[in-house]
């Protein structure tokens, strides 16, 4: 029996941070909300392409949503650091759930692309406060030794909500239904809302730097002047900008699958579903010590799978190695999200998790908008499988070119 356990305790994801009855109702919330989120993500995507017949419209989604979220969420790490963070994830959250009405009215009525782009970008503003707001709050609800494991839970059950999401989606979208998708999700984002309204006050500790420019310019700073902090941010910006195909999956759905609103929402969850084996077998993943060269690796690896779906013709492949990607992806999630919230002080948890939520949201509009762009211009298969190819070049040019992040190894 004491074998069995220690096997479990090495390979398997460690659940101490449930027990924590504030993290556990955050976590579960954040859960259930996410799974409408990306059921409307797919239901924006496959309405943008039903309306307009072009890739390029599904990729200018990423830049209406990258705006708000640069500015709102460097501004709302700042205001994390400096008020209540619990009020302030309950307004945000507010914030979102009106972009979704909005997105299920028109659904039901005009269904006009212009209306789809502000919803989609006044959901961006309240998510990209909200993000780093509930990211900065787990240090404050757990021992830092539970950190790693309550970063890798956040992940694992992102990642089930995110498979889950999208396959949902398909079988809705296969009836043509945007509406009732923008509906489940609007229903589902009140767990969301219970949550934040059960946290306890979490007022600023320490010395609070007012949330302007200034408190924003000094996160920055800390970031430059921390080379193994940067390049966190510098390779998931080149994984997500270069490889990221989500804005080609409604073309190639309707090129290599027919249209098939079950291949498009499987082809939405594939990564996902690697991510969620990925959590589940975690355990190895806090004992891995030299985690720049890792991190190099693994993004390295997911370039390269991305590149080689692009080729598979038979869906179950294409689902399989879009699913070993997303394995290496939530690997590397979970390190750098680490790294940031065990080295950084409470004082400025919030911004460098406004900078963190700026690259891990924004890194993939970049790659949608690249995507869509050089789909336009190339072709498809030319602007996925290049896209994964270049990603897998540079992040290992540049992730060996700095020594810090090279030789860097977890503090004990």
């Amino acid at each position: 029996m004491s074998l069995v356990k220690s096997l479990l305790r090495r390979h398997f994801v460690d659940t101490r941070p449930i027990h924590i009855p504030d993290y556990r109702r955050l976590l579960a919330g954040q859960a259930v909300a996410f799974v409408g989120f990306q059921l409307t993500a797919v239901a924006v995507s496959a309405e943008v392409f039903a309306l307009t017949g072009s890739s390029l419209w599904v990729g200018m989604l990423g830049p209406v949503a990258l705006v708000p979220l640069i500015v709102f969420g460097l501004w709302g790490g700042a205001i994390a650091d400096a008020v209540d963070r619990r009020k302030l994830l309950l307004t945000a959250s507010l914030i979102s759930w009106s972009a979704t009405l909005v997105l299920l009215a028109n659904a039901f009525t005009f269904q006009n692309v212009w209306v789809i782009l502000a919803a989609v970008g006044v959901q961006s503003t309240g998510f990209a406060i909200s993000s780093p707001t509930r990211n900065a709050i787990i240090p404050r609800l757990v021992s830092t030794e539970l950190v790693p494991a309550a970063n890798t839970l956040n992940f694992l059950f992102s990642s089930i909500s995110s498979v889950l999401g999208p396959l949902l989606g398909g079988f809705i979208l296969a009836g043509g239904g945007y509406g009732w998708a923008y509906l489940i999700d609007a229903v589902l984002f009140t767990a969301s809302l219970y949550a934040a309204i059960r946290l306890p006050r979490l007022e600023p500790l320490g010395e609070v730097t007012a949330p302007g420019l200034g408190a924003v310019a000094g996160g920055l700073r800390y970031i430059m002047a921390t080379p193994v902090v940067l390049m966190s941010f510098v390779v998931d910006i080149i994984a997500m900008s270069f490889a990221m195909p989500r804005a080609l999956y409604p073309e190639m759905t309707a090129l290599r699958f027919g249209g098939s609103g079950i291949a498009y929402g499987w082809l939405s969850a594939a990564i996902a579903l690697g991510a969620v084996v990925g959590g589940v077998f975690s355990g190895w993943v806090g004992r891995v010590r030299r985690q720049g060269l890792a991190l190099t690796a693994v993004i390295a690896v997911w370039g390269v799978t991305v590149a080689v779906a692009g080729l598979a013709q038979a869906l179950w492949l294409m689902v399989l190695l879009l699913a070993f990607s997303g394995f290496a992806d939530l690997v590397s999630a979970v390190w750098r999200q680490t790294i940031l919230q065990t080295y950084a002080p409470d004082a400025m948890r919030g911004r460098l998790q406004g900078v963190f939520f700026v690259v891990v949201a924004g890194g993939p509009r970049l790659g949608d908008l690249r995507a869509g762009t050089t789909a336009s211009t190339f072709g498809l298969v030319p602007a996925w499988v290049g896209g994964g190819l270049l990603c897998a070049v540079t992040v290992v040019v540049v992730g060996l070119a700095v020594p810090s992040f090279r030789r860097y190894q977890v503090r004990s």
